[in-house]
């Protein structure tokens, strides 16, 4: 099993998406190893677009059927990096 998986996730909408992003990741969360989202914030406003990024490990073809998953969201678009 390797952890050397870094899918980047770029979310456009995340007010409407929040609940279905969270429901794939959750299914997903035994092969999380790390997390991070990132959006913009300011004392006035909380931007509705972000980045997330994750650290998987797992067998390569569970790691491509999460990005599978990601990307058949609309406003979602995730993208692999296999650094094995």
């Amino acid at each position: 099993m390797s952890c050397y998986y870094v899918i980047g996730v770029r979310i456009d909408n995340r007010v409407n998406v929040s609940l279905k992003l969270q429901e794939v990741l959750t299914k997903n969360g035994c092969k999380i190893k790390a997390r991070l989202g990132l959006h913009e914030v300011s004392e006035d406003a909380c931007a509705n677009d972000g980045l997330i990024i994750l650290q998987l490990c797992g067998e390569l073809k569970e790691v491509e059927q999460l990005v599978k998953d990601l990307n058949n969201l609309e406003g979602v678009k995730a993208k692999l990096i296999d650094l094995n």
